[in-house]
């Protein structure tokens, strides 16, 4: 990531000017920047309104010559209550942290809890209907904000188990649920004990505190080369703090990105806190990721659905390199992109994926992909597309392949979807089968695009042509039974990317 000045300022601008994008803007392809559940996706922070609101913020807030308000992120003062009045005016939640913790963005703690919200009602992973469809996550290191129990319990309903390991934390983290009553039910915050292992920086204490938050530092640039044979040696994060016989849902992880102070202190435009338990731990995020990894191989099915955030792609790659390695069912990868930020989502399960229901709303979306990952070295792109072909082929649709674009166009009538689903696809009363449609005169036309991402990994993208056809809820069901054909020919022993 190129490390760019005022780097959440640019961020809220980005929202500001969303419906606006300058000339040179509208030439480069749009990325996602927010996510389209996330409260602010269309309503950004108006930071004017909140200093008319908030006589407590309003010191804070100037203005530009071109009268653009704005804050100085160079504030940890400023920042933190730029986080309070948020969190009170959008999500009725009273929040306090003492100087020096983690001070968390909230649009984009958000995105990570929308993120979740989609991976749980994907029903890629089946769910025991036993605790009555209530969802319960884990968050490892919630640190004394508690920023996501606090946001999944008032947005979502969520119960949270939250754990850390310093006292700070814990005694700040239960002020701030203990003081929002209406959720207060629906978090534990729960201690880590410290091993001997457990390291703070020479020369200062536990609670010592540095004015960087993480989400500010750069994501790929560094050269971890160093950290390549380091492990994880600290207090205990998933195994030894989960209790016997407890299940979860999920959980989350916003990590300790870095190896050292002086490594975290690369981009010094921003002061939102951060302690060295929260900012640093020996083999940065890689051995800390590693190590819920492992801890995940022991705990297997007691959640539905690992994630954690990541920080540098380079590691991303490693880290669902280790995915396969232990034999996960499912693993799962997102981009937040949120002005010249970049971070990455990584999910993964052990519990076998569950059999497709189709709805009559299976779909919503014209575009739907997945990733082939663990590729045999015999295979490129060119083979993966004439399967896709055959795939087709053989339930009787029509297929136009252009090898030069890596594309096949797709014609499919109702008995087509019927000979390409009947024999996978489990069928409810309520839902209008293939054979309910057959009556419809439209068709469904789709594309099919296959890309390189990296050696032995392709994307595989499929496009609707024509949304109001009546069979365009089939759409994903087909989609999927097109990702579980290929990886079964393709990703041998491998784990593949599953379709949300």
């Amino acid at each position: 990531m190129i490390i760019v000045e005022n780097s959440r300022d640019l961020f809220y601008d980005n929202l500001e000017r969303k419906k606006m994008p300058s000339k040179k803007r509208r030439r480069k392809e749009e990325r996602p920047k927010i996510h389209p559940k996330n409260k602010y996706s269309d309503n950004p922070p108006d930071f004017a309104l909140l200093a008319s609101l908030y006589p407590t913020f309003k010191p804070f807030v100037f203005y530009t010559r071109e009268g653009r308000p704005r804050i100085d992120w160079t504030d940890f003062n400023a920042t933190r209550e730029l986080t309070r009045v948020l969190l009170l005016h959008d999500h009725n939640l009273h929040w306090w942290i003492p100087h020096g913790q983690l001070c968390p963005t909230v649009p984009n703690r958000s995105n990570y809890i929308h993120w979740i919200e989609d991976l749980l009602s994907s029903h890629i992973i089946p769910r025991d209907n036993t605790d009555g469809g209530n969802v319960r996550g884990f968050d490892i290191g919630t640190g004394a904000n508690c920023i996501y129990p606090l946001l999944g319990a008032s947005l979502l309903g969520w119960s949270f188990v939250a754990s850390d390991m310093t006292d700070v934390a814990i005694e700040w983290a239960e002020r701030n649920v203990k003081n929002n009553p209406n959720i207060s039910e629906l978090i534990e915050i729960r201690k880590v004990k410290c091993s001997q292992n457990t390291l703070s920086p020479e020369g200062l204490s536990g609670e010592s505190s540095y004015s960087e938050e993480r989400e500010g530092l750069p994501s790929s640039s560094l050269d971890i080369s160093a950290s390549e044979d380091k492990s994880y040696y600290g207090p205990a994060i998933l195994v030894d703090v989960v209790r016997d016989g407890e299940t979860f849902d999920f959980c989350m992880c916003n990590p300790p990105f870095f190896e050292s102070f002086e490594e975290a202190g690369l981009n010094p435009k921003t002061s939102c806190g951060g302690t060295y338990e929260e900012m640093v731990c020996p083999g940065g995020e890689k051995a800390f990721i590693t190590r819920i990894i492992e801890d995940s191989v022991v705990l297997k099915q007691s959640f539905r659905w690992y994630t954690s955030m990541v920080g540098r792609k380079v590691n991303l790659k490693f880290l669902v390199s280790k995915l396969r390695e232990v034999g996960v069912t499912v693993v799962k990868t997102t981009e937040f992109v949120q002005g010249k930020t970049f971070r990455w989502g990584l999910a993964w399960s052990f519990v076998p994926p569950a059999k497709k229901i189709v709805t009559p709303h299976v779909t919503e979306k014209n575009i739907l992909s997945f990733m082939l990952e663990g590729i045999q070295r015999q295979f490129g792109a060119i083979h993966v597309l004439q399967s896709v072909e055959s795939f087709f082929l053989a339930g009787g649709a029509s297929c136009k392949l252009n090898a030069s674009s890596f594309v096949v166009d797709i014609t499919a009538s109702a008995d087509h979807c019927n000979a390409l689903l009947n024999n996978d696809v489990k069928y409810i009363d309520e839902v209008a089968s293939c054979s309910n449609v057959q009556e419809a005169p439209s068709n469904l036309c789709f594309r099919i695009l296959v890309f390189q991402q990296i050696p032995g990994t392709l994307l595989v993208k499929g496009s609707l042509q024509h949304r109001d056809s009546a069979l365009s809820g089939l759409f994903s069901s087909i989609i999927q039974q097109l990702e579980a054909s290929l990886r079964q020919k393709f990703c041998k022993g491998k784990t593949g990317t599953n379709y949300i």
